[in-house]
């Protein structure tokens, strides 16, 4: 007989386990069963902000693979059923279908948890009215164009000013709205030190919308219709006629809690590098619902990304089919755009490296884009910190125009490798005058690293 593989969640983790192991086993030697609550699968969540804004034509293109396509390569794929218990002792799963409400248990040899993350909402009055919207998933995509198309008025408050929001800032800018982000945060974009955030934040200014740090929602308020007509602060109302959330999110795993599987810090689950969760044999986690090794700090941390998810499916996938692959951890990778300003980072925040125990120097470069005599070179800054003692690589980000966000790759592989700053600055890297200055500015930001270590001791 064969064996059947569970698969909790549609999406990206989810589907690249169900699609690799069926690629290494036939119908005949495993049965694969996947459970989505929604209507869709295989979806780039990260191109909703864009598909909002107009620049992705359609929810379709973001679309990777539809529910049919999963099932003519034999995999059961049954959309819009929730998964409400996991059974780990008896090897089953109980689902309700979210149409009808018939529920029924599904016996597993192997289970896959891609339970994705859920969206932090501020737990104040009126968050659920009638005109706020989230943006986790296509439909609540489809609901906020729906809802765009049909208001009359054009002002929007966006929530957060994390990358969620500061890209949902941009495409509402984009569709012709007055637009202003409430960050409780210092500065906008926390994952970058607050002195590159203020860049940020400056060139947000500079494109018209309107950002207010350090302020904490505490209620929306509605109109006698029951919609939201303004968000307010301690300080302030802020007149609305939609709000967007870009709060965040957390690791939805409140049926692993249940079911008792080891949870880290964050809420995610724990798992080893072969991504089987710790203590259970024939239970497989990956994507935003579990925590992953930092390898730059040596700390378990939650990193909600595609490019991670698709990775641990791959990996569980192979694990299933009866190969083997692990998934080392990551260095903290990520970029971002707000109209043309670009945002990209890697590795350690200040903040981080404090908290990690670690002793570092910081300096910070100012460059271009491009040779500076040729046409189109654009400034660009970089900071860098580096490991007092040893000259390490710790962490790089990047604010600039174009060509700025990209670069934080030649950071990324150098923090993998685990290089020093001062071997980074050997780096054979391509030039040009319409690609790069003689020296690249990831590199001029490694030269004066190394001279501050020197200068250190």
């Amino acid at each position: 007989m064969s064996e059947r593989l569970v698969v909790i969640g549609g999406d990206a983790a989810g589907m690249s386990a169900a699609s690799q192991a069926r690629r290494l086993k036939s119908p005949g030697e495993l049965e694969i069963v996947a459970f989505e609550r929604g209507h869709f699968s295989s979806y780039s969540a990260c191109g909703i902000p864009y598909w909002v804004g107009g620049d992705v034509g359609s929810r379709d293109e973001l679309i990777a693979r539809s529910p049919e396509e999963h099932r003519a390569r034999d995999i059961g794929l049954r959309t819009r059923t929730e998964v409400t218990e996991i059974d780990v002792e008896r090897q089953r799963v109980r689902s309700r279908d979210l149409e009808s409400g018939a529920e029924e248990w599904t016996g597993f040899d192997e289970l896959v948890i891609a339970t994705g993350a859920r969206p932090l909402r501020p737990p104040v009055p009126g968050i659920d009215a009638p005109g706020v919207h989230g943006v986790q998933n296509l439909d609540d995509g489809q609901a906020l164009i729906d809802a765009l198309s049909r208001t009359e008025g054009r002002r929007a408050v966006v929530v957060g000013a994390g990358y969620i929001g500061v890209e949902m800032a941009e495409a509402l800018l984009n569709r012709g709205y007055e637009v202003t982000v409430l960050n409780r945060s210092e500065q906008p974009m926390a994952t970058l030190d607050p002195d590159m955030g203020r860049l940020v934040h400056a060139a947000m200014d500079g494109l018209g919308i309107r950002t207010v740090n350090s302020a904490a929602v505490t209620e929306v308020l509605t109109g006698p219709d029951g919609r939201v007509r303004a968000v307010a602060t301690d300080e302030e109302e802020y007149p609305a006629d939609v709000v967007v959330l870009g709060t965040g999110v957390r690791p939805e795993t409140s049926l692993a809690e249940e079911a008792g599987l080891p949870l880290g810090a964050y809420g995610g689950l724990l798992t080893d590098l072969a991504m089987r969760v710790r203590g259970h044999g024939n239970v497989w986690a990956g994507g935003d619902c579990v925590e992953v090794l930092d390898l730059v700090s040596g700390r378990m941390r939650h990193v909600a990304l595609g490019t991670h998810a698709n990775k641990q499916g791959q990996v569980i996938g192979t694990n299933v089919g009866g190969d083997y692959a692990t998934f080392p951890g990551v260095v903290g990778t990520a970029v971002s755009k707000v109209c043309d300003l670009e945002i990209a980072r890697t590795g350690l925040r200040e903040k981080e490296a404090l908290e990690a125990g670690l002793r570092f120097v910081t300096v910070t470069v100012e460059s271009t884009s491009r040779a500076g005599y040729y046409p189109g070179a654009a400034p660009m800054t970089v900071k860098m910190l580096a490991e007092r003692r040893t000259g390490r690589l710790l962490g790089t980000q990047i604010v600039g125009r174009e060509g700025a966000a990209k670069r934080v790759d030649v950071a990324a592989v150098a923090l993998t490798a685990g290089m020093t700053v001062e071997a980074m600055t050997a780096l054979d890297l391509g030039y040009a005058p319409p690609f790069s200055p003689v020296w690249d500015p990831v590199l001029v930001a490694a030269r004066k690293a190394t001279a501050a270590v020197r200068a250190a001791g």
